[in-house]
């Protein structure tokens, strides 16, 4: 199958340029870049694409087997990468797909010029001395509730995700988009992303990697960044002055020139 076709895949901005790639995560499409995308087009060419049963994607190539693990969407961003022949490019992932270009950069580095990973998380789950930011009974419980009611589950988790309860709008946004995810995708992608642990493929990556964490995050909080941080090795911290887990959103501005600064870096 044409990857273009099958992961909505776009390129704009300044042909020739060094180029990067945005990745959405969960419940989102290729859509919430477009704050941040045009102050990058001005510097580089841009690569746009939808993961496999979001957005505008083509649907019929989803499966289970595929896509119930990390993996299957990781080898996804490896084909899209030869395919557009733009490499080595730097690729940056929000939330899930941070962790899924680790995996595409341990799987395939010479792809991958960089890594920038915003809000990531290798693994939700409090496990001994490391803090994910949620128990097993916590994430059993979100599980469920999506099982059982998906529509409601997206209006009360949205607005939690997002963060910032002064701009509702926020979270309507995040709620729209949740609720334009076919539930039965949406169920399979969210085990994958809340039941992964990815802790151990850190320290594999070889690419210089920038982790950009949101300063108020419920989803993933600061002791994560900072595990991250640790794990992979040369890798680079910044802290956005920002609420919420989608600071591409909330604070637009300040996560572009975090990309455009760590991009430009000799």
């Amino acid at each position: 199958m044409d990857v273009r076709k099958r992961n909505r895949v776009r390129v704009s901005g300044r042909a020739g340029g060094p180029v990067v790639m945005l990745a959405h995560g969960f419940g989102c499409d290729q859509n919430l870049w477009r704050l941040v995308a045009p102050a990058l087009e001005v510097r580089f060419q841009v690569v746009l694409f939808d993961h496999v049963g979001a957005g505008r994607s083509d649907t019929s190539a989803w499966s289970p087997e595929r896509y119930s693990t990390l993996d299957g969407y990781a080898q996804d961003v490896v084909g899209i990468c030869e395919e557009l022949g733009l490499g080595p490019l730097t690729f940056v992932g929000h939330s899930v797909s941070s962790m899924i270009g680790v995996l595409a950069a341990v799987q395939e580095p010479a792809l991958f010029e960089k890594l920038v990973l915003l809000t990531p998380s290798p693994s939700y789950i409090d496990d001994g001395d490391y803090r994910g930011g949620f128990s097993e009974q916590d994430i059993d419980e979100l599980l469920e509730s999506l099982d059982s009611n998906y529509l409601g589950w997206s209006a009360t988790m949205a607005p939690v995700i997002m963060g910032n309860p002064e701009r509702p709008e926020l979270g309507e946004e995040l709620t729209n988009s949740f609720c334009r995810t076919d539930p039965k995708i949406a169920r399979v992608f969210a085990r994958a992303t809340f039941l992964s642990d990815n802790r151990a493929d850190l320290p594999k990556v070889t690419v210089p990697t920038l982790i950009a964490e949101s300063a108020r995050d419920t989803i993933a909080p600061r002791e994560v960044g900072a595990f991250v941080h640790a794990q992979i090795p040369g890798s680079e911290l910044v802290t956005l002055d920002s609420t919420g887990h989608c600071p591409q959103l909330s604070a637009p501005e300040e996560t572009a020139e975090a990309i455009i600064a760590f991009v430009q870096e000799s």
